[in-house]
């Protein structure tokens, strides 16, 4: 399936020189939907997954979806102050300043095997203080998975990522 016709390319937003992918144009066509569900789900449907991650807030859709299809606990990984309970946070850069985010304390234990997901990998800065939150706890089994990946956007934070080799469906 060709996905990259099914996500929307909305140019200067959120800032001029952005071309943003919205992948609520993918999300509505419930045959791409499933599409990715399932090319996600053969990717690590014999890893073992007990936990998957999603990141706040677009990797919530198909981290819900992955964590049911694969059988595995689902972990919701928010911005600072959504979340009720004990959480364990991590600080990490933005362009222009610092954000914050959260999972609960008791939602992750090191023995488990942990997928992370988010729809889009950028900067990497979200996920890779996803990565340091799993490391603080001590879990070794730890997988990313991406719908959209912006290859031409180089870090040190991705660069972490990809040694984990991460599963992508789109690359930019």
């Amino acid at each position: 399936m060709d996905l990259k016709s099914k996500i929307r390319e909305i140019p200067d937003f959120p800032t001029k020189g952005i071309s943003f992918k919205d992948i609520t144009t993918l999300l509505k066509d419930k045959q791409a939907f499933r599409f990715v569900t399932d090319e996600i789900v053969t990717e690590f449907k014999d890893k073992h997954i007990s936990k998957v991650l999603g990141i706040e807030s677009r990797g919530f859709i198909f981290g819900g979806a992955l964590a049911l299809e694969l059988d595995a606990g689902f972990v919701p990984v928010r911005k600072k102050g959504k979340l009720p309970a004990e959480v364990i946070s991590e600080i990490y850069e933005l362009e222009y300043g610092t954000d914050t985010i959260e999972m609960h304390s008791d939602a992750i234990s090191k023995e488990d095997v942990v997928l992370i997901h988010d729809d889009l990998l950028a900067t990497g800065g979200t996920a890779n203080a996803v990565y340091n939150i799993l490391k603080r706890i001590g879990v070794k089994n730890i997988y990313f998975s991406f719908v959209c990946d912006l290859e031409f956007i180089l870090t040190p934070q991705k660069e972490v990522i990809q040694k984990f080799n991460p599963h992508i469906l789109v690359k930019y």
